[in-house]
C-alpha cells in the first residue's frame, strides 16, 4: 500500500477595494493582504478603484469589473476578496462575471476566527457571528437561485429548502445565544468574586499582532500561543502577576483588534472584550515598529470607547522597540513606556508604571499591637507585608503594608504613617 502526503495548495487570491476617500484605502488593503495570508491565501494581485461611492451592482464598477474578470481567467484566480462588506447581489454578480468564489472583509475575518478559536466559548462566539452574518446572504442567494430557471421543476422545492435552512439557522442562533448568556453570567460571577476579594485586574488590549501574548508570557510565564500572525490567539487568558511592591494583580489577555472590526464580532466577543471594561487598568499594546502605530492606538481607543471603557486609566505600551530604525515622536495619550517583550527590555519600568497607576488599596504604617490582639497580627501577615517586627512592654511594634480598609478598622493602634 502506498501513502501520499496530502498537500493542499493555497488558494490564489485577488484583492479588490474601492477608494471613496472615507479612509486610507491603501493602508486598509495592506491589512487585507495580511488577513488573507493569515487565512492561507496566496496573493496574486490587488486592485483599488477610485469612486465617489461603491457600485451597488459590482462594487468596483462595470468597467473595472471587466478587467478583473479577464485577470481572473488569465491567472487562474480561485477567490476574490473585497475590502468592504458586500451585499448578496454584489457577490452573485462578481462571481457570475469572474467565475471566482467571492468573499468580503468580514467573511475573511470570521473565517480566521473560526480557524483560531480553541475554547468552547470561542467556538460558540465565532459560530454565532458567522450565522448572524450568513442569514441575509442565504435569503439573497435564494432569490437569485429562483431566477436561474423557469417552469416545472424550478419552483417550490428550492424555496422550501431555503425556508427550512433559514429556520434551522434561526433556531441555532437562538440556541447559541442562550449558551453564551450562561457563559456571560459565569464570567460576571467571576468578575464579581474578584471585586469582592479585592483582586485588582489589569487588561492587555491592542491591535492584533502587536505582541500582547508575548508580553503576557514575559510577565507571567503563561504559555500563551505566541505567533507572528494576525489573531494568533482568541481566547482570553488570566494569570496572577506580582508587582515590585509585592502587590498581586490579575493580568488578562484579550482578543486582538483590527480596523473596522465587524460589529458581529464586537457583539459576539462582547463578554471577552468586557474584561477590559471591568479592569482597573488597561495596557494598550502597540507595535512601535509599525508605520501605522498611531492609527493602531486610535483603533483600540475607539473600540474601548464603544465598550464604555474609555474612563479607565491606560498605559500605552510601545512594544517591539528593538525593531525601530530611528527614534521618532509617537503621538500617545497618557502614560507611555517603551519595551521589547520578546527581548525582555523595558519590562522593569512597565511593572513600576503599573504599580504607580493602580488605585491605592494598601498603605504603609507603623503600629503597636497589644499582645492580647494577636489575631490582628495574623490578619496583617496574611493580607499585607510586614517589613520589621519588634517587641516592647506594651505589645508588638510593626512596620507593615496594610489594606486601607483594614487599617481604618485598627486605626487606634497606628503610631505613624
Amino acid at each position: 500500500m502506498n501513502f501520499y502526503e496530502n498537500n493542499q495548495n493555497p488558494e490564489r487570491a485577488l484583492l479588490i477595494g474601492v477608494d471613496t476617500g472615507e479612509y486610507d484605502a491603501e493602508i486598509s488593503m495592506e491589512e487585507l493582504s495580511l488577513l488573507a495570508e493569515t487565512a492561507g491565501a496566496e496573493i496574486i494581485g490587488t486592485v483599488i478603484q477610485k469612486l465617489e461611492a461603491v457600485s451597488p451592482a459590482t462594487y468596483i464598477g462595470s468597467g473595472r469589473m471587466a478587467e478583473v474578470s479577464a485577470f481572473c481567467k488569465n491567472n487562474d484566480i480561485d477567490i476574490i476578496i473585497a475590502d468592504s462588506e458586500l451585499t448578496p447581489s454584489q457577490i452573485n454578480n462578481i462571481e457570475t462575471k469572474t467565475g471566482a468564489r467571492t468573499v468580503d472583509r468580514t467573511m475573511l475575518i470570521l473565517d480566521i476566527f473560526a480557524a483560531r478559536a480553541r475554547s468552547s466559548e470561542g467556538k460558540l462566539q465565532v459560530e454565532l457571528a458567522q450565522l448572524k452574518y450568513s442569514l441575509p446572504f442565504l435569503s439573497g442567494r435564494g432569490k437569485s437561485m429562483s431566477r436561474l430557471g423557469g417552469g416545472i421543476g424550478t419552483r417550490g422545492p428550492g424555496e422550501s429548502k431555503l425556508e427550512s435552512d433559514k429556520r434551522h439557522i434561526r433556531r441555532r442562533i437562538h440556541s447559541l445565544s442562550q449558551e453564551l448568556e450562561k457563559v456571560e453570567k459565569r464570567r460576571n460571577l467571576i468578575r464579581t468574586r474578584r471585586k469582592k476579594d479585592g483582586i485588582i485586574t489589569v487588561a492587555i488590549v491592542g491591535y492584533t499582532n502587536a505582541g500582547k501574548s508575548t508580553l503576557m508570557n514575559t510577565l507571567t510565564s503563561a504559555g500563551v500561543l505566541s505567533e507572528d500572525k494576525l489573531f494568533a490567539t482568541l481566547d482570553p487568558t488570566a494569570r496572577r502577576l506580582t508587582l515590585p511592591s509585592k502587590r498581586e494583580v490579575m493580568l488578562v489577555d484579550t482578543v486582538g483588534l483590527v480596523r473596522r472590526l465587524p460589529h458581529q464580532l464586537v457583539d459576539a466577543f462582547k463578554s471577552t472584550l468586557e474584561e477590559a471594561k471591568n479592569a482597573d487598568l488597561i495596557l494598550n499594546v502597540c507595535d512601535a515598529s509599525s508605520d501605522e502605530c498611531a492609527e493602531h492606538l486610535s483603533v483600540t481607543s475607539s473600540v474601548l470607547k464603544e465598550l464604555g471603557a474609555d474612563n479607565i486609566p491606560v498605559i500605552s505600551v510601545m512594544n517591539k522597540c528593538d525593531k525601530l530604525q530611528n527614534a521618532y515622536d509617537m503621538p500617545v495619550i497618557g502614560k507611555t513606556v517603551m519595551i521589547s517583550a520578546a527581548k525582555n527590555e523595558g519590562i522593569d519600568r512597565l511593572l513600576e508604571l503599573i504599580d504607580e497607576s493602580l488605585p491605592k488599596t494598601k498603605a504603609r504604617a507603623k503600629l503597636l499591637i497589644p499582645f492580647d490582639e494577636g489575631h490582628i497580627l495574623g490578619e496583617i501577615r496574611k493580607r499585607g507585608i510586614v517589613y520589621t517586627e519588634s517587641y516592647s512592654e506594651d505589645g508588638t511594634q510593626i512596620d507593615a503594608l496594610v489594606d486601607i480598609d483594614y487599617l481604618e478598622k485598627i486605626k487606634r493602634y497606628i503610631v505613624s504613617m
